[in-house]
């Protein structure tokens, strides 16, 4: 029978630095202890999926544990569901697993209690690897590498692979590098230097068969319906979009819209929204490269959800939300007052975005 490895105190377990000293630590600290859970969060994009496989590898490797790749929610846009068939990621429920046989437990691009991933409260983690800043205490998370001014947590587990000279094949370059790709929107949105290396030296080694068919996957008629709804709904106040696409089966939806959205002539701020699973699920963008919407998006949802995210991107959930339509209608005139409050920006009437149309 396994035994657990007790978690060390909190001075012995210092922020990570980048370099090859620091990568080196965390691994010997992991080797022997027993079966590794790998979490991302909740209803996982490329980077988190990408940023898993890449520790994933890193461990066997290096140590021969064969990490578990869990998620909670659905993988459910189609070019991530693409993502994961055509580069074979193994990834398994939460919800399937005993989390007691697991004696380490990491998370990627995700950091624990912040409602965004559905590893359990108070259990322990031993590693956090993410480009978010910090919302909770991480004094009691044994290794951390948090690394704001990086566009995607994939390029920090791509420096892990360089800098102990660990080989990438093409199926893991692959799917670093449409990570990569998709969080910084090709280097255009929140990348660095480094982002930009990693990009550059993966691209050459990975498939762009497989990278095509990733980024053009079929989608479902209910995939239109959504844009559909989206534009129908939409609400225009100046600067700002705000649309809501109530019940959807599809968290990942909402995102994709906001980026959609954010295109619309004479728009710097979208909203958007929709009802899943019994929870809301928000997500914000910005075309201003200092409209800072991780620290925006928590003073929004403040004492009703949870949220996070950078200055141009940022998402957020709130739990415990009823379906109905005059429940959704309050939440979100409730959200659009306190979104213009939290932007400094006197609110208008909003106007329909299609109202003109005939």
């Amino acid at each position: 029978m396994e035994t657990k490895t007790k978690q060390p105190v909190a001075e012995s377990c210092p922020l990570v630095p980048p370099g090859n000293e620091s990568v080196k630590e965390i691994i010997e600290w992991i080797r022997g202890k027993g079966k590794v859970l790998i979490v991302t969060h909740d209803n996982p994009d490329p980077d988190s999926i990408a940023s898993a496989v890449a520790l994933r590898h890193l461990l066997l490797v290096s140590t021969g544990q064969n990490a578990v790749i869990a998620y909670g929610g659905i993988v459910g846009r189609s070019e991530n569901r693409s993502m994961v068939k055509l580069l074979e990621i193994p990834l398994v429920q939460i919800c399937a697993l005993d989390l007691d046989q697991f004696s380490v437990v990491c998370l990627v691009d995700t950091q624990p209690d912040t409602g965004n991933n559905s590893y359990p409260a108070g259990r322990p983690v031993h590693l956090v690897i993410d480009h978010h800043p910090p919302k909770t205490d991480l004094s009691r998370v044994c290794w951390v590498d948090i690394r704001e001014g990086y566009g995607a947590s994939a390029t920090i587990l791509y420096e892990y692979l360089c800098t102990q000279g660990i080989s990438i094949n093409t199926r893991l370059a692959t799917s670093l590098f449409y990570a990569i790709k998709s969080e910084t929107q090709d280097l255009g949105r929140e990348w660095s230097k480094a982002d930009r290396e990693a990009y550059l030296k993966l691209l050459p080694v990975s498939n762009n068969r497989i990278l095509f068919q990733i980024v053009h996957p079929p989608v479902p008629r209910e995939y239109f319906s959504g844009f559909r709804t989206a534009i129908e709904k939409a609400l225009v106040y100046g600067p700002v979009l705000v649309f809501n696409l109530k019940k959807i089966d599809n968290p990942d939806l909402v995102a994709e819209l906001a980026d959609f959205l954010l295109r619309q002539e004479g728009i710097s701020y979208v909203l958007g929204m929709g009802w899943y699973d019994g929870m809301q699920i928000l997500s914000m963008r910005s075309d201003d490269h200092n409209a800072k919407l991780g620290l925006a998006i928590q003073e929004m949802v403040a004492g009703i959800g949870t949220a996070g995210g950078h200055g141009m991107v940022a998402g957020g959930q709130i739990r415990n939300i009823a379906a109905d339509d005059n429940s959704q209608n309050e939440l979100e005139r409730l959200l659009t007052r306190r979104l213009f409050k939290v932007l400094q920006i006197a609110q208008t009437p909003g106007v329909r975005l299609l109202e003109n149309d005939t």
